[in-house]
């Protein structure tokens, strides 16, 4: 407690620095986003739940839109507006360079990790179709999804704990956790799905730590979600998308080290191995680098001390 005092006074610690208080602000902005974003498609169409084929597939992921609007308002508060810097091209990580990066690396573990499973059998897929103008709409309403949920976890959470705690690993790790509960009322998750989720969301921290590129985690978690939804045509995260390059037969799958049949390529030992390997892999040359995130807040002053005040008087 004197230590929090001491906080408080030297330092200006504020009620909004409270450790629950950018989980709880989080989630509203969940939940209010996700509101705000399913309102047009039940205007102008009803029940967003009964769409079928291409526009079921957008309304699902575009319906994000609504998270960042309300994210974006509310990171116009004084104490929340350097996260404007995190999330825009001043930070020397968010490059088109990283984004890159970040393609490669979401769309290869997943493709990995069905590739697993392809290869053991407990998957059957087959071509269905190859509409290039459509696959380009949905990966932009996949950016939208994913990068919504970026802004929450790796931009808001990341960045406020990042203020309140020296210690990285309070961000790193706090915001991971908060991403893989966030999933728990998903249709399908098993604790080794959440378990997996929040060992992405640790590999996707490692980007913007290390890398200092909240870009890169952007993308990473867009192709992660796209390869296995929209191109593999499997579940993501327990849901599987009306419109996919390949599709599932569901009738065949099966149970095992590599896939989950509720849950897809997600909820699997070989999911969380492929992944703690590659958190492994880039904390390890993330570590090499003398450079880490860039700090976005203005720096605090301490207040003077009497004597220096009479004397500056």
């Amino acid at each position: 407690m004197k230590k929090l005092l001491s906080k408080i006074h030297n330092e200006g610690f504020r009620w909004n620095d409270i450790i629950i208080f950018p989980f709880l602000a989080a989630y509203l902005i969940l939940e209010f986003g996700g509101l705000l974003g399913y309102i047009p498609f039940m205007i102008f169409a009803g029940d967003p739940t009964k769409y079928t084929g291409l526009f079921n597939t957008l309304s699902m992921y575009l319906s994000f839109a609504g998270i960042w609007i309300v994210a974006l308002l509310w990171f116009l508060l004084k104490t929340n507006r350097p996260i404007y810097k995190a999330i825009g091209p001043k930070v020397k990580g968010n490059t088109l360079a990283m984004f890159g990066i970040g393609l490669l690396a979401g769309g290869g573990l997943n493709g990995l990790c069905a590739l697993g499973a392809w290869l053991h059998k407990d998957i059957y897929l087959y071509f269905d179709s190859f509409r290039p103008v459509w696959l380009i709409l949905i990966f932009i309403a996949v950016l939208i999804q994913s990068s919504a949920e970026e802004l929450i976890c790796r931009g808001f959470i990341y960045q406020r704990l990042r203020r309140s705690f020296k210690n990285p690993w309070v961000a790193i790790v706090g915001n991971s956790i908060f991403f893989g509960l966030i999933h728990l009322g998903n249709k399908g998750v098993t604790w080794l799905a959440i378990l997996d989720i929040c060992l992405s969301g640790l590999l996707f921290s490692f980007m913007v730590y290390y890398y200092d590129s909240i870009w890169c985690a952007f993308a990473a978690h867009t192709a992660w979600n796209y390869m296995q939804n929209i191109v593999l045509g499997l579940p993501n995260s327990g849901s599987v998308a009306s419109f996919s390059i390949f599709r599932l037969d569901a009738s065949t799958a099966l149970d095992s080290f590599f896939y989950n049949v509720a849950f897809g390529v997600e909820g699997t030992v070989f999911s969380v191995l492929v992944l703690i390997i590659a958190c492994a892999v880039t904390f390890y040359f993330g570590n090499k680098k003398k450079e880490r995130d860039t700090n976005i807040w203005p720096k605090k002053v301490a207040p003077a001390e009497p004597q220096q005040i009479q004397e500056n008087v």
